[in-house]
Order: structure tokens, then C-alpha cells, then sequence
């Protein structure tokens, strides 16, 4: 297993760029499922979850090129109606490949996805969206196995809580369903949003994406989209929050480009609220030195609240700031694994039923840590680089999953730090 050595006590200075979103080029590669004709996407990712995604599309007969941050794709080939386990156990993203398979074929068998192990995340709300829209949905030997002979059809799906991944993977799926699908109570994250942009530039028919209300017209199982020729996938608004973060954690002066701030409007906000000295701009966000940071509360919510995503990067800022700050996860309240791993390099935090409660200390001190997640990983990373001595951070495995030259992007910023390999 890799581990990264972070040495504390420097000061990030410089411009970094930050990559295209992860969350989004996950849904929009499969959903080219639907769509015949090669499609050229930009500003994709290369990070292991993608890699996997696109094996797997490779794997099932799709035609895959990169070259640099650029994928051309034709699903034009794909010849089976199965994505198996060992591409799909990575990643939770695999799941969208399910409905797209289903609307073509009539049947899909997907196996059950992985991914980050940070408390349940069940993928009931996609099988209770398939089965509204027809679907015959079962789980048997670790595999979901669905089936539409007659294809699929329009209908009102109402889902319980908002969930990106179910929004996402209804409106997909339902492009090639006979008839009118209503998404109630939908995800408004602009990665829904881009995940629908990218369907109407092929020629699919919805409104209401950025809304709780999506309504997508379906034409049926032969109804499939046309190529849009190229398009372009938004940046990532966790990664520009997490060197966002590790700027005012090290008082530093870090430019961060390529971002599109608005979608970081509740993050931005509360750091000025702790004391953060930003500066905006249409595609950048300037972090300014600004001392030692107040405590402040935060409760995660679904956007355009406080993401979940940032939370464990916010609580390693929090362990070093002045005062008591309350961290509310109202997405998985069981996400506090990073906590424990935290203490361990002095930070004072009392871990309740869904919340954390912060207390800032003047310093951290460096220890061996474990990252159980991509964003935990990331938040140990931020809190060894002002901790006294080194941090060694194992897990690497998790930041490779969703950061695009990590490393290379923290050093480029005068970050002490190096990728070791256990004996």
C-alpha cells in the first residue's frame, strides 16, 4: 500500500489549476450508453475512478480514446448487457451503467457497486425508480439483475430525500423510455446539471434540471441521441475546495483557477465567516494570508447547502482555529472516521450521533494516519501539512481515486511531500 509523507510547517504559495469534476465525467461517460456516435469529451479527469469507469465501457465493447484530458467515446459496439464485478466493485459509480443497459437491451445485469466505506449508502432509490418505470429488479449472487422486455415507460418518480446518483441515473435512463418521466424531489448539484446539459446537447428533451423537478420525454427504446460532437466537462468543486482549504490551513496565498465559484458559494461563505480573506473572480478564487482562522458551526446539506464532501477538510481546518466549532453531518452522519484518525495528531474533537464537536488547538503534531476515504484521506493530508515533524497519510490508494495530480499540485504550491511504498 502507498502512503504520502507530508513534512509540516510551509506556507502554500503560487497558482494551481484545478481539474474537471469528477462526480460529473462519471455519469456523463456512461451515459453515452444512450447516444449513437462518437462523442468527444474535454476536460476529463484522470483519476482511478475514471480509469475504471472506462475500462469497463471498454470492457463491454465501447470504443475508448484518450489523449490528455480529452475522450473520445462510441458506445455504438457495446455487445453485452452485463458489467462485472471486478470493474464494478471499485466504484460506486458503476450503478449508472444499469438503467442505460436496461433501456437498450431490455436487461441488464450489473454487479453491485463499492466504492468509498464511509456508512451506508444504499442504491435502493435507483431500483425503486427502474421498477416505477417498469422493471423487473432483483439482487441475486451479488449482482442486480433487471429486465424490460417490453421497454421501459414514462412516470412520476418521487424520491424520499434528494440523491445525486438516483437523479442522475433516472434522467438517464428514462431518454430512452416510451413516454413523459417526472423526477420529484430531484438533486440540484451542478453535476446533475451538467449530466443534463450534455443529454439535451445530443438532442434529449428535458427542463427543470437545477430545479427539485425534472421532466424528461423519452422516445422509446429506438429513440436513442445523437452525437453532440464535443463537450466540455465542468471543474471540480470538492478539489477546488480542498486547495482552497489547505491555503488558509497553512496561511498561504493560493490562487486556485479553472473553477466556476458559484458553485462553491456556501463553502466560500462560511470561511469568511470564520475569518478567511478571499478574493472572487469569474473563473478563480485568490486565498489571501489570513492568520489563524475562528471556529465556526457548519451542517452539511444537500447543494446548494454546505457539500458533505468538504466536511472532513473543514474539520481538519476547524482542529487548528480559534475556539469550539460544531460540525453537523446531516448527509452520512456516520462520515467521522477522519476524526479519529485527526486525534491522533493532536486534535481535540468529541464524536457524537451525527456530529463532531471541534475544539482548536495551538498545533498538531505528525503521526502515522489512515485514510479510509478519498475526502478523509484528503483532510489528513491538509492537517499534516501544519503539523510539527511528519505525517505519513496511508490510503493513497482513495486521493488517486478522485484527484488529478495531487502530489505534483501540492508541491507545485511548495508542499513538503512524497508518495512512499510500504515494505
Amino acid at each position: 500500500m502507498s502512503f504520502i509523507a507530508v513534512r509540516g510547517g510551509r506556507s502554500l504559495k503560487g497558482k494551481v489549476q484545478i481539474s474537471g469534476a469528477k462526480n460529473a465525467a462519471l455519469a456523463i461517460l456512461p451515459a453515452t450508453i444512450v447516444v449513437r456516435g462518437e462523442v468527444s469529451i474535454s476536460n476529463v479527469p484522470r483519476v482511478a475512478d475514471v480509469e475504471t469507469m472506462l475500462s469497463l465501457l471498454k470492457r463491454m465493447g465501447a470504443d475508448v480514446q484518450r489523449d490528455g484530458d480529452v475522450v473520445r467515446l462510441s458506445s455504438d459496439s457495446i455487445d453485452t448487457y452485463e458489467a462485472p464485478y471486478e470493474y464494478v466493485s471499485r466504484m460506486r459509480a458503476s450503478i449508472y451503467v444499469l438503467g442505460p443497459l436496461l433501456a437498450r437491451f431490455g436487461k441488464a445485469r450489473v454487479a453491485l457497486p463499492g466504492g468509498c466505506a464511509f456508512g451506508p449508502r444504499p442504491i435502493n432509490f435507483h431500483i425503486y425508480a427502474l421498477r416505477l418505470m417498469g422493471a423487473n429488479v432483483r439482487v441475486e449472487h451479488g449482482y442486480v439483475v433487471a429486465e424490460a422486455p417490453d421497454g421501459l415507460r414514462g412516470t412520476t418518480v418521487t424520491f424520499e430525500r434528494k440523491s445525486v446518483g438516483a437523479t442522475i441515473h433516472t434522467m438517464t435512463t428514462a431518454v430512452l423510455a416510451d413516454g413523459e418521466t417526472v423526477i420529484e424531489n430531484a438533486a440540484i448539484e451542478p453535476e446533475v446539471v451538467d449530466v443534463a446539459r450534455f443529454l439535451k446537447r445530443c438532442g434529449a428533451e428535458i427542463d427543470g434540471e437545477g430545479t427539485d423537478r425534472i421532466t424528461v420525454r423519452g422516445n422509446g427504446r429506438d429513440g436513442f441521441l445523437s452525437s453532440c460532437g464535443s463537450y466540455r466537462v465542468i471543474p471540480d468543486r470538492i478539489e477546488a475546495a480542498t486547495f482552497v482549504i489547505a491555503g488558509l490551513i497553512t496561511d498561504g496565498e493560493v490562487e486556485i483557477t479553472g473553477v466556476v465559484p458559484e458553485h462553491l458559494t456556501a463553502v466560500l461563505n462560511k470561511l469568511r465567516e470564520a475569518g478567511a480573506r478571499l478574493e472572487i473572480r469569474e473563473d478563480r478564487i485568490a486565498v489571501l494570508p489570513s492568520g489563524r482562522l475562528n471556529g465556526r458551526d457548519v451542517e452539511t446539506a444537500p447543494y446548494p447547502g454546505f457539500p458533505t464532501d468538504v466536511q472532513p477538510m473543514y474539520m481538519a481546518l476547524m482542529t487548528v482555529a480559534r475556539g469550539v466549532s460544531v460540525i453537523r453531518e446531516g448527509i452520512y452522519p456516520d462520515r467521522f472516521k477522519h476524526a479519529y484518525e485527526l486525534m491522533r495528531l493532536g486534535a481535540s474533537i468529541d464524536v457524537g450521533d451525527g456530529y463532531a464537536v471541534v475544539k482548536g488547538v495551538e498545533k498538531l503534531t505528525g503521526a502515522p494516519v489512515m485514510g479510509s476515504d478519498l475526502r478523509g484521506a484528503a483532510a489528513l493530508v491538509l492537517a499534516g501539512l501544519v503539523a510539527e515533524g511528519e505525517t505519513t497519510v496511508g490510503g493513497y490508494y482513495h486521493l488517486s481515486r478522485g484527484y488529478e495530480n495531487f502530489i505534483q499540485k501540492m508541491r507545485g504550491l511548495g508542499a513538503d511531500m512524497d508518495l512512499r511504498d510500504t515494505v
